[in-house]
């Protein structure tokens, strides 16, 4: 049975450690933070974290539909970064590794692990997902949308799940769950930490990372593309952020699709 942690949104103590560039905006209800996001971006000057204590039109990766029960976690970072799209989408890495630490703050930390290309599991079922979204011209970006869902205290139906798919499960199955006020403070912290990380030193220590508690490194997987099923030995991810697995035809190399055990 979870139990109910001490408030810690902007108590005087802790207020101080929001991440100075970070802005953010709460809003009791939203068709999506990723639409909200869209509709921000011309206006906003800097970072900023959207949450929503309700999305009534909310969806997941390839369009699927998505509903998100009451106390979950829903948000979107948008991200005020330009350059290449291939080295901004490497932020899912970051961000991964940054829920892994925020949920390891009321989880046990050993049943949890990152599977590619952009889920958390706890317990080998999923209770976070990640979605990127990209918004500029001439092959360079000028915001990257980084949406992110966490069952904290419900996980969705299964009916939403794909088959095959892991289980969707909640942290309060396995531990107490941070309210969605709370979550955001500690998850933008370590994000903003791990960010940092990235602009000084690049992807290296954030895919090192990432590859520590990688589910099912070392083991055989197979990854789903549009046009076929490629299955091997997941060996590891490249400095691309790519799926690498190691199949009776030799090394493959995968940049997007989907993951199954």
């Amino acid at each position: 049975m979870s139990t109910k942690l001490p408030a810690l949104w902007d108590t005087p103590e802790t207020a101080q450690f929001w991440p100075g560039d970070y802005a953010r905006v709460i809003l009791d209800q939203v068709d999506s933070t990723m639409a909200e996001a869209r509709r921000r971006a011309p206006s906003r000057m800097g970072s900023t974290w959207i949450l929503a204590h309700e999305q009534t039109a909310a969806h997941g990766r390839r369009g699927r539909a998505w509903t998100s029960p009451s106390g979950n976690f829903s948000a979107t970072l948008m991200l005020k970064i330009s350059g290449d799209p291939a080295q901004a989408a490497l932020r899912s890495f970051t961000m991964a590794v940054a829920l892994r630490q925020t949920l390891a703050m009321t989880v046990p930390p050993e049943q949890l692990s990152l599977k590619w290309p952009n889920d958390v599991l706890l317990g080998g079922g999923k209770v976070a997902g990640i979605l990127l979204e990209t918004n500029g011209q001439g092959g360079r970006i000028d915001w990257l949308s980084i949406g992110v869902g966490v069952n904290l205290v419900a996980a969705p139906s299964t009916d939403q799940v794909e088959p095959l798919a892991v289980r969707p499960v909640a942290a309060s199955d396995f531990g107490t769950a941070h309210s969605p006020q709370d979550f955001l403070f500690w998850l933008a912290s370590h994000f903003a930490d791990l960010e940092k990380v990235f602009q000084e030193f690049g992807f290296g220590p954030i895919r090192t990372l990432w590859l520590k508690h990688a589910a099912r490194l070392g083991e055989t997987i197979t990854a789903r593309l549009p046009n076929e099923d490629i299955t091997g030995v997941f060996e590891t991810v490249d400095e691309n952020g790519y799926l690498v697995l190691n199949t009776p035809k030799g090394a493959r190399q995968i940049a997007a699709g989907d993951v199954f055990f």
